[in-house]
């Protein structure tokens, strides 16, 4: 192996043990030492490769970008069985510091404004920015309510209550036409 091959291992590891640590402690529970110790290397290398503290956490927060696909409900219902199902260490350290740190903050808000507009331009309703607001803000409480609360009635949904419920629950919200389940009205 290459040392610049070595080099973008260790980055790897660097930036994966921090991924791991601000998901499980966030920004301020987060120590350099801890995710030097959960790479394997010395706290000197962490610096090394990522400058500072702020700069790694800004770097491990970082989401992927998913285009909007042409069927929203369909894409609703896969952003929904993604946001139900573990959640990557970014995603944990986003949602976890983003009260507390400005720079989660600004890169939650920056996420969540562009899943707003990319859903907004699937309709031509008059409302839709604000129904696809609404949308997006429910997932995000579905899954701090999920994920970080430990909400009981959230702990175990069922596939059934997943195309009877939530499928529904999302579609309706956006003022699509929506199969309701049984005894809906």
């Amino acid at each position: 192996m290459t040392r610049a091959a070595k080099r973008a291992a260790t980055a790897r590891r660097i930036l994966e043990a921090a991924r791991v640590e601000f998901g499980e402690h966030g920004l301020e529970g987060t120590t350099v030492r801890a995710v030097a110790q959960r790479a394997g290397v010395d706290p000197s290398l962490v610096m090394q490769h990522y400058g500072s503290k702020d700069d790694l956490f800004a770097l491990a927060i970082r989401l992927d970008r998913d285009s909007t696909d042409d069927d929203v409900a369909e894409h609703l219902a896969d952003v929904l069985d993604v946001r139900l199902g573990a959640l990557p260490p970014e995603t944990r350290a986003l949602v976890r510091s983003m009260l507390t740190a400005p720079e989660a903050t600004r890169t939650m808000q920056q996420f969540l404004d562009e899943r707003v507009r990319n859903l907004a331009r699937t309709s031509d309703d008059g409302d839709a920015e604000l129904r696809a607001a609404l949308t997006v803000s429910s997932i995000l409480g579905l899954t701090i309510a999920r994920h970080f609360l430990n909400l009981e009635a959230l702990a175990d949904i069922s596939p059934r209550q997943r195309e009877e419920v939530l499928r529904p629950w999302l579609t309706t919200v956006l003022g699509a036409e929506a199969e309701r389940p049984p005894g809906a009205s």
